[in-house]
């Protein structure tokens, strides 16, 4: 662990193009060769890793996201509960937001994410769940469907799911019963959990050591940065941790390591939390896990020394910046996180040079 307080520094906005306005510099200060960019993994689900693929496909085409498989909610649930399949909602999301800006990857975008509406079976389903099923039932193939997928779209990098099977994420939550709020119970269930008004303790899996991709778990071996978060802190966030070899992979990783945090407390699942509770409970799940960095906006801070002590038992340095979209909703604007991102990885180093 190190002493190193929170850092602070005036961020640039990215340029129109979504590329960061100054040139990115390599350690020693020098400018990385042109065609030359990072290896980055970013974990994670739902709203939150899309808005992480959006922005890190700004500052490199290297780009693999991977996608927690616990969800069981909506169009996502109804299909694996039908036929047995992955969870397609997360993996289709990280695809449209590595679409690009132009005409071709932003209608794709919006087709992917299109939901039916009618009075029958396929009303609520979303087309890039349909699309991405279908292509699991044609090759048999979890990544190379997704990865032809990636193709259709243009997608600017690569999106994997972080286990081969479904997963059931369960939780114990204190309170989950308003009417009996001193006791622990068991909730079941991605979608259950995420909206329990108890406070949850802990999460775990169901299969309780599941399989990884190996894909997920050779990308975030060979990365140059592994970013995790923001989102959904015991659903999206924390699966990633109760995966074994995935575990493994981000504790042996020469990788360094970014945690992103939320804008704010998420009504329901995080309810209350500050920014150093949602590391507390991070490091109660992973206690041998290390980071190198915790990036929080400096605006959903109001306690800058108890998250710099929480960051240090974890050796990071934070680093604040201000990431929100300037309408006051806390979701990340795409622009200013990826000045985030791009500071803190010319600021911090990389292990080796960039492949």
């Amino acid at each position: 662990m190190t002493g190193r307080s929170p850092r602070l520094g005036p961020l640039r906005k990215a340029a129109p193009d979504g590329r960061v306005s100054r040139p990115v510099e390599a350690r020693g200060g020098k400018p990385r060769r042109r065609g030359t960019q990072p290896k980055v993994v970013a974990l994670g689900g739902g709203m939150g890793l899309s808005a992480s693929l959006t922005a890190l496909r700004r500052i490199t085409g290297d780009l693999t996201g991977v996608v927690t498989v616990a969800d069981d909610g909506g169009s996502s649930g109804r299909l694996r509960d039908e036929l047995g399949v992955l969870p397609p909602g997360d993996l289709r999301k990280a695809l449209a937001a590595l679409c690009g800006d132009d005409d071709w990857g932003q209608t794709w975008a919006r087709v992917i994410q299109h939901r039916f509406q009618s009075q029958g079976e396929i009303n609520g389903h979303a087309v890039g769940n349909l699309l991405i099923v279908a292509l699991w039932e044609q090759l048999g193939d979890h990544v190379q469907a997704l990865d032809l997928v990636g193709k259709l779209l243009g997608a600017q990098g690569r999106v994997l799911p972080m286990s081969a099977v479904p997963l059931e994420l369960q939780a114990l939550v204190k309170g989950h019963d308003p009417l009996r709020p001193d006791d622990v119970d068991t909730v079941r269930g991605q979608a259950t959990v995420a909206l329990t008004r108890g406070e949850v303790q802990s999460v775990h899996l169901v299969p309780h050591d599941p399989p990884a991709v190996p894909e997920a778990v050779d990308a975030v071996l060979d990365a140059d940065w592994v970013v995790l978060g923001p989102g959904s802190w015991f659903s999206s966030v924390m699966p990633h941790l109760l995966v074994p070899d995935l575990l493994d992979a981000l504790m042996a990783t020469k990788a360094r390591r970014v945690l992103s945090l939320n804008l704010a407390p998420q009504p329901g699942e995080t309810d209350g939390f500050s920014p150093q509770r949602h590391l507390e409970v991070l490091g109660r799940h992973a206690p041998k896990l290390a980071l190198d960095v915790v990036l929080a906006d400096e605006a959903a801070v109001p306690d800058r020394d108890s998250l710099a002590e929480a960051a240090e038992r974890f050796g990071a340095a934070v680093e604040l910046a201000p990431v929100a979209r300037p309408d006051g909703t806390p979701r990340h604007d795409p622009e200013l996180l990826a000045a985030a991102y791009d500071r803190i990885f010319r600021m911090h180093g990389r292990i080796g040079p960039w492949r």
